[in-house]
């Protein structure tokens, strides 16, 4: 039987988030109901909101959740209800030529549920990300959901369903910092933060964090920076240099998304080194660089779709060690919020205030 739920839904492009009643339907086939404990805060959601990502309002927004399994459909194997899981937005179809290649991670036909939520009239809603989980229960593919250890409190858990999976998934998959790299991030909000974190976890050496933002840069220490580098002042390209015996550093991950930042992380990284782009550009933006410094300088130029995250390999892993104190995901909840204060979430994280809102449910 469908329930009515609370959810916070974009209605219009641009306009402030309201709470709405939500129809969640029963779970069809390869479906799961999730009652959400904990959503955070993702600037995607905001990019829902503002009609960066497509113009399909109403959006039931939140994605970055953690939960417990209610209920699923048939033929559903992988979770049961009780489950705790974090949600994902790559569900693997195990079909696609990435996934017949072994690299389900690069999965090119990943799925959602396929039954609707609507609003309290029969409007349909587009879940963020397929997922829709600023809300009490949501409706997700099973794929959707991966199983962990219930130890893992919410608030925690959750943020490894986007941000600092991308984050540290950036430094530890795609960047394959190794034992003793040398490693700039460059922009240190919450994904970056996550990317210092993802590379002290993989045994770098030095890690240079840059940003233009002195509160994200102490952050940034707190995660594990050995060095920062204040680029209102500071040319970063030469600093990374300096604190790299002259070379520049190893993997460079640039965690803001621009041109005049990409150009920054190119530069600063050592003959060979690879660059990583985590940071998501805008459709306008235009990127030049001479081709024959593409060539000479050799090397890798990547990007991190996700932090090229396998969700059923990952997430267990990285709560393990956060129950074991081996990776502080505490660090990134900055507040704990309720679905009436999404909105002014908002403007917190607009103004670089906080790493992690949290809405707790």
């Amino acid at each position: 039987m469908a329930q009515r739920v609370r959810g916070v839904v974009a209605l219009g492009k641009g306009e402030p988030v309201t709470v709405e009643t939500v129809v969640v339907p029963d779970p069809g086939p390869g479906e799961a109901v999730v009652r959400v404990q904990a959503c955070g805060v993702c600037h995607t959601d905001l990019h829902y909101r503002e009609g960066g990502i497509n113009d399909d309002f109403p959006f039931l927004l939140g994605h970055e959740a953690a939960g417990v399994v209610e209920e699923v459909g048939e033929g559903v194997a992988e979770v049961a209800p009780g489950d705790f899981v974090i949600l994902n937005w790559r569900a693997v179809c195990g079909r696609c030529r990435a996934c017949r290649r072994g690299r389900p991670w690069y999965c090119f036909d990943t799925h959602n549920a396929r039954r609707k939520m609507t609003l309290a009239d029969g409007t349909e809603l587009s879940p963020a990300l397929g997922i829709g989980a600023f809300a009490e229960k949501t409706l997700v593919a099973a794929g959707q959901c991966t199983k962990v250890d219930p130890a893992a409190a919410p608030r925690v858990a959750g943020l490894l369903g986007c941000g600092v999976m991308a984050g540290i998934g950036a430094a530890v998959n795609t960047g394959a910092v190794g034992r003793g790299d040398s490693v700039a991030v460059i922009g240190v909000g919450g994904v970056g933060g996550a990317a210092v974190m993802g590379a002290r976890l993989a045994g770098a050496g030095a890690v240079v964090a840059v940003d233009v933002d002195d509160r994200k840069l102490a952050q940034a220490v707190r995660l594990g920076a050995t060095h920062t580098v204040d680029s209102r002042t500071t040319d970063p390209v030469a600093a990374i240099r300096d604190l790299t015996g002259g070379f520049g550093a190893d993997v460079v991950i640039e965690a803001v998304g621009r041109p005049e930042t990409y150009r920054q992380a190119f530069y600063a990284r050592d003959l060979a080194g690879t660059v990583v782009l985590v940071g998501v550009p805008t459709p306008e933006m235009r990127l030049e660089l001479p081709l024959l410094d593409v060539f000479g300088r050799g090397g890798a130029l990547k990007s991190s779709w996700y932090g090229d995250c396998l969700p059923s390999r990952d997430f267990p892993v990285l709560i393990d060690l956060h129950l074991q104190g081996r990776l502080d995901l505490e660090a990134f909840v900055s507040e704990t919020i309720g679905l009436g204060d999404v909105e002014e979430a908002f403007a917190t994280m607009r103004r670089g205030d906080v790493l992690r809102s949290v809405v707790l449910l």
